[in-house]
């Protein structure tokens, strides 16, 4: 088989890699081109050994790996519990990647990867407190427009240095590491937001940086207010409980549906002057739609991209550490779904944040699946 994904609940970490080596080794071999594995918080301390361990019996072209608050294996989510999940595929000839970044008076200076020369998919894991996620995949937008990025940051740590990341025999606490697969990879990106639009899609009128001031002419918290008085009473009950505004990334359609949105939160307003403040940067002349996110969406979401997607041998999952059973009535749902479609050789982890691509390039996201597809 080309691919394979194998999970252990063991307490021991010696153990716990043992199984899921052996699972592995049995289904796809020795010598894959690309090993990735994710270890819950009470197996961070032996990374270390776990990262030499598939090295020496696996014998991988790349590994690389992460800690994370819950993992995916299979059709199964291990939420806040001792795990390691192990995927092992072959996928063509892999590059690893290390990033830095350093302050520099300019801003962000990201060290490890040449952009003006990269295309392909890049399947990045990233610390939340030692690297610009954001940064890189907006530096990658204009550099690297060919380039595809997929992944997650990690979220085992609840502080700076708490995180552990490896790539091939280092393990780092800062900074990101990634496997680059070539042009012409067999990988399909798949971005589940999770929410609908309610009301109508309105142009943004004024604004600077993250505040909107006016929506179509009239004050934003305004257009907010009308709203919520024309929508349903469970979609009201939706507003309340968190309100998000999608942006339209291709402008250039007549009819906007899901899918067309990059999704961020409406973080704050300020009735004395009518704005609302969203967590990212939004331009005069964008066209923007207020979301609503809850169970029922994001599964049906979920569901859907997965049908659009048609055939898949194997997954890597990146989904929010919000969602799982902070989410979802019942556990393993994205897991299941997910492995629906891609089989056992299906991994991940929960994430502090999410990166996949939305339109024609890759941005970060929050209560996000995003999942990378593979196919022999």
């Amino acid at each position: 088989m080309p691919f394979a994904a194998a999970l252990s609940q063991h307490p021991v970490p010696a153990e716990a890699v043992g199984e899921v080596l052996g699972d592995v080794l049995e289904r796809v071999g020795a010598t894959p081109d690309l090993a990735v594995v994710f270890v819950t918080g009470p197996m961070v301390g032996a990374l270390e050994d776990i990262a030499a361990a598939i090295r020496t019996v696996l014998r991988p072209g790349t590994l690389i790996g992460a800690a994370a608050s819950s993992v995916v294996g299979g059709a199964r989510e291990i939420e806040e519990e001792s795990a390691v999940t192990l995927w092992a595929g072959h996928v063509g000839p892999v590059r690893p990647v290390h990033l830095e970044a350093v302050p520099t008076p300019d801003g962000w200076r990201i060290d490890g990867l040449d952009a003006s020369a990269v295309a392909g998919t890049l399947l990045l894991l990233t610390d939340p407190f030692s690297f610009p996620a954001d940064g890189l995949l907006d530096q990658l937008a204009v550099d690297a427009p060919a380039l595809t990025v997929i992944g997650g940051l990690a979220s085992a740590g609840r502080g700076p240095g708490g995180n552990r990341m490896v790539v091939d025999g280092d393990v780092h606490t800062e900074g990101a590491v990634g496997a680059l697969l070539p042009p012409g990879s067999a990988v399909t990106p798949l971005v589940s937001q999770g929410c609908r639009p309610v009301g109508k899609p309105m142009v943004v009128t004024r604004a600077e940086r993250n505040v909107i001031y006016e929506l179509a002419g009239q004050p934003a918290l305004e257009r907010l207010t009308d709203l919520i008085e024309q929508v349903s009473a469970s979609d009201r009950a939706l507003l309340s409980q968190g309100l998000h505004l999608g942006l339209v990334i291709d402008e250039h359609r007549v009819e906007f549906d899901r899918g067309d949105f990059l999704v961020r939160n409406v973080v704050g307003a300020d009735r004395s002057i009518g704005a609302i403040a969203v967590g990212d940067v939004i331009d005069v002349g964008a066209i923007v739609q207020f979301h609503v996110r809850d169970a029922e969406t994001a599964d049906e979401d979920l569901r859907a991209l997965l049908s659009e997607a048609g055939h898949a041998d194997a997954a890597l999952v990146f989904t929010c550490s919000g969602r799982g059973t902070h989410l979802f009535d019942q556990p393993d749902h994205d897991a299941r779904l997910i492995a629906g479609l891609a089989g056992s050789a299906t991994a991940g982890m929960f994430c502090s944040g999410e990166i996949g691509p939305v339109g024609q390039r890759s941005f970060l996201h929050g209560f996000t699946a995003s999942v990378a597809l593979f196919r022999n």
